[in-house]
């Protein structure tokens, strides 16, 4: 059966439109290394949803009779536009109902403090002073998230809470064991989006107690990530004896 010029157009249009917003992923990340967060996110939004979109046009066409003699082609725009449905999907799929929040810690009354993070921090970015109105948000939210108690003795504790975060893969950028404080970088895999976090040792009345903070750097709401660092470091300190 010979098709007509405007089906062979058409699917034309759509396979480089897909491949536009293929390309436009990596640009997407690419922009929000570059510090143009906001904008990058945007790029990647509206991509993975335009990719969607295309990709539903092309399973459309497959069902119109003029169409069907044309699946490699189809199947080529199939195939450009799936990467981004897909990420799409799992857009949707991680949203969650997570609070706008994007400061975690494990004491509610006296969280930790930062020392050596606003050097590291740009001007533009979330301010590290404690909100008060979040702390009931988060309390209702992740009421799970309490300081961990250790039979360790603080400069074992401390030692191992050191131990921990370096086998996370967090970036230890100061410490100090008078104190009792560490302060730890982590970056996101593929956006590299930064988040800081502080962790406090002190005595006890039997061993020591130790309480985490974990704060983004950009962005209102942090879609439950900095909650689950925490609770990834509190595992990981309790898998080898608390």
């Amino acid at each position: 059966m010979q098709q007509s010029p405007d089906s062979s157009r058409l699917l034309t249009v759509l396979t480089y439109i897909a491949l536009a917003l293929l390309l436009a992923l990596p640009l997407a990340v690419l922009t929000v290394r570059a510090g143009f967060w906001q904008q990058g996110l945007l790029l990647y939004a509206i991509s993975c949803l335009a990719a969607a979109v295309v990709l539903l046009l092309f399973v459309l066409l497959l069902a119109l009779p003029k169409y069907r003699q044309r699946k490699r082609q189809t199947g080529l725009g199939v195939l450009l536009a799936l990467p981004g449905t897909l990420l799409f999907l799992s857009l949707l799929a991680t949203r969650g109902d997570y609070p706008p929040i994007h400061d975690i810690t494990t004491d509610l009354s006296d969280p930790p403090v930062f020392t050596h993070a606003p050097s590291l921090r740009g001007p533009d970015s979330n301010t590290l002073a404690v909100k008060p109105d979040t702390l009931g948000v988060q309390r209702e939210a992740y009421p799970e998230l309490e300081s961990l108690r250790s039979e360790r003795t603080v400069d074992n504790a401390y030692r191992h809470a050191l131990e921990v975060a370096a086998g996370l893969g967090w970036d230890i950028v100061w410490q100090d064991p008078e104190s009792g404080y560490i302060e730890a970088v982590d970056s996101t895999a593929i956006m590299a989006f930064k988040d800081d976090i502080a962790i406090r040792v002190r005595a006890a009345a039997e061993g020591s107690v130790i309480d985490l903070r974990s704060v983004s750097r950009v962005g209102v709401g942090d879609i439950g990530a900095n909650a689950r660092r925490i609770r990834a470091f509190i595992t990981a300190f309790s898998e080898r004896g608390n």
